[in-house]
């Protein structure tokens, strides 16, 4: 699309990158004369009416979202069968390249980045937006680590979408919320959820489960528990290592409820608190991880039950691509 003038506005200068849904392209705005990005929609989404509806509504949405770790949506529009959305032009890289060059990353750096996307859901949380998909994939990222957190209400539009191939998308599995995981409403604490996964991912390099399919780490997700990241890598404070797992609980009600919440942990020194706890009695230990005998044979029944409805209501097809 390279010389293409969208709108008689917004000249394609410069492939940028994609992904399922869209290819995301560097123009110029001719009217106002700056550089911004352009997201152009895949084809196969323009031509759903349904998806289009919703995708414009959650755009004007996000336009609304003004904070400096939130990439600023500036117009959307349709150009025959284009349809886009005009965004803030971050140079820089996304933050899944940053871990797969980089991770682990040091705890302090890890932090710092952790907190930015927190300010940055704390807003959207705050004007009743919930993201639905925070991966790194969505974390665009300068190289003074200045973090902007990107498509906010793009897999709301995509869980409303008529086709059976965006089902499909809606979501990436290494980052899914057991709640979403098992097809429940998303809440502001599945957000956090996400973004503690991603924080075990700058620490520790990689995601807390992984799986043959998306499916099967789905099915993780709703009902394993994640290692501690400090047992992966043991310079990883003790503090921090329970902040993460606090935001990887299953339950809703135990993980933490706000943004803000989760801002006050990092900043505080239980982050860098280094000392480990006192190690519990072994029977106390056994006490809280060891299911009763007779509960084995109708834990096994549970977990292929879960399994079944995890693959039924993602369709047995979760995106495992940004």
């Amino acid at each position: 699309m390279t010389g293409t003038v969208l709108s008689d506005r917004y000249e394609i200068t410069e492939h940028l990158g994609e992904g399922a849904m869209a290819v995301t392209y560097v123009a110029r705005d001719r009217m106002l004369g700056r550089m911004v990005a352009v997201k152009v929609l895949r084809q196969s989404y323009v031509n759903d009416q349904q998806f289009c509806r919703s995708f414009q509504q959650e755009a004007q949405a996000a336009a609304n979202l003004a904070h400096p770790h939130i990439a600023a949506v500036h117009d959307i529009g349709r150009d025959g069968d284009a349809l886009y959305m005009v965004m803030e032009l971050v140079r820089g890289r996304d933050l899944k390249q940053l871990i797969d060059e980089e991770a682990p990353l040091p705890p302090d750096r890890a932090v710092g980045i952790a907190k930015q996307i927190a300010e940055a859901l704390q807003v959207a949380h705050a004007a009743g937006i919930v993201h639905r998909d925070v991966k790194p994939h969505n974390v665009l990222i300068t190289s003074e680590d200045r973090v902007k957190v990107c498509d906010f209400g793009i897999a709301k539009a995509l869980a409303s979408a008529s086709l059976s191939q965006t089902r499909s998308l809606i979501g990436t599995a290494n980052y899914l919320s057991p709640e979403q995981a098992m097809g429940k409403p998303c809440v502001p604490a599945s957000d956090l959820y996400s973004l503690g996964v991603v924080l075990f991912e700058l620490l520790t390099g990689r995601v807390p489960f992984t799986g043959e399919t998306p499916v099967a780490i789905a099915v993780k997700h709703a009902h394993e528990q994640p290692p501690s990241p400090s047992d992966l890598v043991p310079a990883i404070p003790q503090g921090l290592a329970r902040i993460v797992l606090r935001a990887l609980s299953k339950d809703v009600a135990a993980r933490y409820q706000s943004a803000q919440e989760l801002l006050s942990d990092l900043s505080s020194g239980s982050a860098t608190q280094t000392a480990r706890p006192p190690s519990l009695p072994a029977w106390q230990d056994q006490t809280m991880v060891q299911a009763p005998p007779s509960a084995d044979r109708t834990g096994r029944e549970r977990s292929s039950s879960s399994a079944v409805r995890c693959a039924s209501s993602l369709g047995l097809a979760l995106a495992s691509a940004p």
